[in-house]
């Protein structure tokens, strides 16, 4: 470099020259505030659905060890908590088919909490065996007795009296009132879904619904109880997280359960025939979890009737969202580019078609009625250009899995999950809720071939394959991507035991749970070591 091109020698000291008006201070002064921010903006998390948390009572719940782990997170150095949908669970236990969008799930209920305000006994919650192995839950013991000691709680309560929840159950009326009328009458039904309801209930006839309301007035104030006793113990906690630092990303399903008062109140909302019925059902086509594809036969969204309403619905559901979480991911975002719709009745997913969603104009009335908000896409699955078209239209960051760019079938250089083609926009996992774990993956999941590519990548060939978990979460926190999320598993480094889902089965499903003894102060400290090498120290610990 010529002698008058050439730098002075403070620019590389890191020391700003003191005459401020030279350019090369304003230059140094820009760049060291821009990586100042940069480093600011790479943070990391940990997913763990709140049923997998510790707890003396079958399932994890808002006890005092879902505030243990907030602790925990703070001392492991992350930002951020990632959780499951937590909505009241249907059929298969699933968070993603849920009995309402705006409920939440009973079970997280602390039952400690319920007998700290005297309306539960000690020896009520002792005296039953909540499952043969800690590990995982076990919900037809949980179906069988949780809501035996809710009701006695709730009886206890005479909650009536307390204005609270008279103030709570006036500010959540529009959703409130239909989904404690519909679970009372599922009550009522023996758990039988709506579609199967007598057709004065089906049709939701105005005289039958005011006479159930009256007869089913006490079953009707439970379930408001329930939801009372619920957001009140979340936004405890919540509101917990955020003092020591940690944002709640939350999850939310695109569809809700055909078996939910959502679609038995508002079938407007949704493709029915004139006997309710659905004129097709919401699943994906045949890809890598199976050759069928997946069938998951939610009600189809009635888009043009969504927007002749500026997406009122929507707005009601995000806004809700919005209060709940500090970061929302909407699950299957491709669906509003496009949908996979499902002939209703079809016994796969195979005969189905692709249609046309909302596109980019709900997102636009979201900006307009919200301002910016945090919001993840998730856009995994088959994208197609119209649908990354969409993501980078809304501006929101989308989600890159590592355990997609290993694929002997696709070994070039374009796969767009190797982490050097990855933007700064995104949020990287080892793997989601809906993958094997890392260790498992590596282990058990993929080809001789495949995991000689990842050894390649790291240029790592001397670990034993049960301990490639390591390097492969370092992987995912060294990358350019804004936000690194770590399923808990993977940090431990866990074999497929260990996976909450495979998709498309049903039975074994969103059970396992970590051990109190397994979150240790070692574990805490390799996960801040890890975020601290790579640039994601919770900004509590920055400052």
């Amino acid at each position: 470099m010529p002698e008058k091109m050439r730098l002075p020698e403070w620019f590389f000291s890191g020391k700003t020259e003191p005459v401020i008006s030279d350019h090369y201070g304003i230059l140094f002064e820009i760049c060291r505030k821009q990586e100042k921010e940069e480093l600011r903006m790479r943070r990391s998390g940990i997913l763990l659905p709140v049923s997998s948390l510790p707890s003396r009572y079958g399932i994890g719940c808002f006890s005092k060890e879902a505030y243990e782990w907030i602790d925990f997170l703070k001392r492991a150095g992350q930002g951020f908590w990632q959780i499951l949908p937590l909505g009241p669970i249907g059929y298969g236990d699933s968070p993603y088919q849920s009995f309402s969008t705006f409920a939440g799930n009973p079970y997280f209920i602390s039952l400690e909490k319920l007998i700290s305000y005297g309306w539960l006994e000690d020896k009520e919650c002792e005296e039953i065996v909540w499952g043969i192995d800690e590990r995982y839950v076990d919900y037809g013991i949980l179906y069988e007795n949780r809501f035996n000691l809710l009701k006695k709680a709730f009886v206890r309560s005479e909650i009536e009296e307390n204005p609270d929840f008279l103030e709570f159950r006036k500010k959540e009326k529009e959703w409130l009132e239909d989904y404690a009328l519909f679970m009372a009458l599922k009550k009522e039904h023996d758990g039988e879904p709506w579609t199967v309801w007598e057709d004065a209930l089906r049709y939701r006839d105005g005289q039958t619904l005011r006479q159930k309301q009256e007869e089913l007035k006490e079953e009707i104030c439970f379930y408001e109880f329930l939801q009372f006793e619920f957001y009140r113990e979340w936004l405890e906690l919540k509101g917990y997280a955020n003092s020591q630092g940690i944002q709640i990303i939350g999850d939310i399903p695109i569809y809700v359960s055909m078996d939910s008062a959502d679609a038995w109140s508002g079938k407007e909302l949704f493709q029915f025939d004139e006997q309710a019925r659905p004129l097709g059902v919401a699943g994906c086509p045949p890809d890598g979890f199976s050759a069928v594809g997946q069938l998951w036969g939610n009600p189809l969204y009635d888009w043009e009737y969504h927007q002749s309403t500026g997406f009122d619905w929507w707005m009601k559901r995000l806004g809700h969202s919005f209060r709940m979480y500090d970061v929302v991911r909407i699950d299957h975002f491709r669906g509003f580019d496009e949908y996979y719709e499902i002939p209703y009745g079809d016994a796969d997913a195979r005969g189905g078609r692709w249609r046309k969603g909302p596109g980019i104009k709900l997102f636009e009335k979201v900006r307009q009625v919200f301002g910016k908000r945090e919001i993840i896409a998730e856009d995994l699955g088959y994208v197609t250009d119209s649908v990354r078209r969409l993501v980078a239209d809304s501006g929101y960051p989308g989600m890159k899995v590592l355990e997609f760019a290993f694929d002997s079938r696709d070994s070039g250089s374009a796969n767009d999950y190797l982490p050097y083609n990855y933007d700064k926009n995104t949020i990287v996992y080892t793997g989601t809720h809906d993958n094997e774990t890392i260790a498992g993956w590596f282990c058990e999941g993929i080809r001789d071939e495949e995991q000689r590519m990842v050894r390649d990548y790291l240029c790592e060939y001397s670990r034993e394959d049960d301990e490639m978990y390591y390097p492969l979460v370092c992987m995912a926190m060294a990358s350019v991507s804004k936000l690194c999320v770590i399923p808990l598993q993977d940090w431990l480094g866990y074999d497929n035991r260990a996976r909450m889902n495979v998709p498309s089965t049903t039975g074994n499903n969103w059970k396992w749970r970590v051990k109190k003894e397994e979150l240790t102060e070692e574990l805490a400290e390799m996960i801040c070591l890890a975020a601290k090498r790579y640039g994601r120290l919770n900004r509590e610990y920055a400052d």
